[in-house]
C-alpha cells in the first residue's frame, strides 16, 4: 500500500501540517501504521497536481480495508500573505487522528495506491477571537491497484 497527498488552491501563504503516521484498519483486524514519511507539510506546496508520498509502500495483508487515518502532531501553523504565522489548533484529531472512509479491497501481488485530497482552503476556521483552528477537509481522491 501507498499513500500520497494533493492540495487544492488556497488564500493563504503557507498551511503547515504535522504528519506523525498514517495507518489503515484491515477488517477483523486492528489498526495498521504504515511506513510513514512523517514530518511537517505545507499543503500549498502540494498544489496544482503536485502529490507527495505520506507512507512509502508497506506490505498490508490482503483483506478489506476500511478507513484510514492520519496522526497529526501539535506543530501546525499558518502564515497569512502579510507574512505574519499562527498555530494552529486541532480541536480532536490530534488524540485520536483523523478517519477516512477508505473501502477497498486490497489484493494479493498488487499494490495498493491511495491519493488523498487535503483541502486546506476549507480546512482552516477563524473563530471571532482570532484563534486559528485546523479542521480538515480530507478527500480520498482516488484508489487505484496496479
Amino acid at each position: 500500500m501507498l499513500v500520497k497527498m494533493t492540495d487544492a488552491p488556497a488564500e493563504w501563504a503557507a498551511v503547515n501540517v504535522e504528519i506523525l503516521a498514517v495507518e489503515v484498519h484491515v477488517a477483523d483486524s486492528s489498526w495498521l501504521t504504515l511506513n510513514t514519511n512523517a514530518g511537517i507539510y505545507n499543503l500549498l506546496d502540494l498544489q496544482n497536481n503536485v502529490t507527495t508520498v505520506l507512507a512509502d509502500t508497506t506490505w498490508v495483508t490482503p483483506g478489506h480495508v476500511t478507513q484510514m487515518r492520519l496522526i497529526l502532531g501539535a506543530d501546525n501553523t499558518i502564515a497569512d500573505t502579510s507574512g505574519l504565522t499562527f498555530d494552529l489548533t486541532i480541536p480532536s484529531g490530534q488524540n485520536t487522528g483523523i478517519k477516512l472512509d477508505l473501502n477497498a479491497t486490497l489484493e494479493a501481488g498488487m499494490t495498493t495506491e491511495v491519493l488523498l485530497d487535503f483541502d486546506a482552503e476549507k480546512s482552516v476556521v477563524v473563530s471571532g477571537n482570532g484563534i486559528y483552528h485546523l479542521k480538515p477537509v480530507i478527500q480520498v481522491k482516488s484508489v487505484t491497484q496496479y
